[in-house]
């Protein structure tokens, strides 16, 4: 990565990722069935943005979580659990007089009607989020900034502060945003789509789903959603079982620039892996780890396009949301093979284990 930000600190321990976002306590269930038949559930985390940070740090990264919990047992349950997987956590806050979020959901796909989740977040801590709580200058140092499009639908307060993270400014770090469109959680459902539009022409690397950007904005195609998003330096279309496409600006650098709208775009197609998926949950998260993770080694386009589809399928072959990723000389190795190898791959459970041997088709 090119650029040096404004705001600089010992390269050896700087923050190289900082994810702000709210991260809820998680209820699973025991069993398989609709919310009111599971006659007892399991506790975990869950929060895309914590999700992110919680693998970069897995993977050998110095990450960082930001964010507000309730001065609450599962506010220390997620501050602990979080801090457990080598995540900086000294810039969340507590906040004494709002909850943290809870969430309960069922063991089906969440891709299907049949998924149900009940989220208890109105009015939490998280909520609370805006650039007097949470102002630009107390966040970490880092080379980059990860947010995503489900902090804008928390409240108002917290749709400001992404206005204010995602302004110009001198020295500002690489700011990724995953557009992670949730229609659900949006009280004006009409304004959604050209919140997140906006919010992703603002910013330098985001990601977003085929699926989503039809559904958010009526875009058909991984052209058509380039067209709409010029600005971004790197724009990521996952394109599901298709893989995933990116257009990346030369002359600018995929770096800690801002995009300019400028330059030529470089176009990569990279082919999903095969997967024995368990549960669908966490994948898009897991992605955008494994493609910042290799961001920030300033590998080629292509593999960090395999590193994310690495780090997807490792969350893909386990129950929950968070698992450790691939070791780094396994996962580079994998990444490294020919056109022919790589579509040859079929990942199943345990797949990560160094003493596993990766099936090949």
């Amino acid at each position: 990565m090119s650029g040096t930000p404004a705001r600089t600190a010992d390269a050896a321990t700087a923050t190289e990722v900082a994810c702000l976002g709210e991260s809820m306590v998680t209820f699973l269930p025991s069993q398989p069935g609709r919310l009111a038949d599971v006659p007892a559930f399991g506790r975990g985390i869950g929060g895309a943005e914590s999700n992110v940070a919680c693998a970069l740090a897995a993977a050998g990264h110095r990450a960082a979580w930001v964010g507000r919990v309730g001065a609450d047992g599962f506010g220390d349950h997620l501050v602990e659990a979080i801090a457990g997987y080598g995540v900086d956590t000294s810039g969340v806050r507590r906040d004494p007089s709002r909850p943290t979020g809870i969430y309960f959901r069922t063991a089906t796909d969440r891709a299907t009607d049949v998924h149900e989740v009940a989220y208890y977040r109105a009015g939490s801590a998280a909520s609370a989020m805006s650039p007097r709580t949470v102002p630009y200058a107390s966040l970490p140092t880092a080379r980059v900034l990860h947010l995503s499009g489900i902090t804008a639908a928390l409240s108002a307060d917290c749709l400001a502060l992404l206005h204010d993270l995602t302004a110009p400014r001198p020295g500002r770090p690489l700011i990724s945003f995953d557009v992670n469109h949730r229609p659900g959680l949006w009280r004006g459902a009409d304004a959604s789509p050209a919140v997140l539009l906006d919010l992703a022409r603002r910013s330098d690397l985001v990601f977003v789903g085929e699926d989503e950007a039809e559904e958010a904005w009526g875009l058909t195609g991984a052209e058509a959603i380039r067209a709409a998003l010029p600005e971004p330096s790197v724009l990521v279309v996952k394109r599901g079982a298709d893989g995933a496409t990116v257009f990346s600006r030369t002359g600018t650098g995929v770096g800690t620039e801002t995009g300019t709208g400028e330059g030529t775009d470089v176009t990569t197609t990279v082919p999903a892996l095969r997967v024995d998926v368990v549960a669908p949950v966490g994948a898009g998260d897991a992605f955008a780890a494994g493609f910042l993770s290799a961001t920030l080694r300033d590998l080629p386009v292509r593999d960090r396009v395999r590193h994310g589809h690495l780090m997807a399928a490792a969350v893909l072959t386990v129950p929950g949301d968070l698992t450790a990723p691939p070791a780094r000389a396994h996962a580079d190795a994998l990444a490294a093979l020919d056109d022919e190898a790589w579509g040859r791959l079929r990942l199943g459970p345990g797949w990560t284990g160094d003493d596993q041997e990766v099936r090949t088709t």
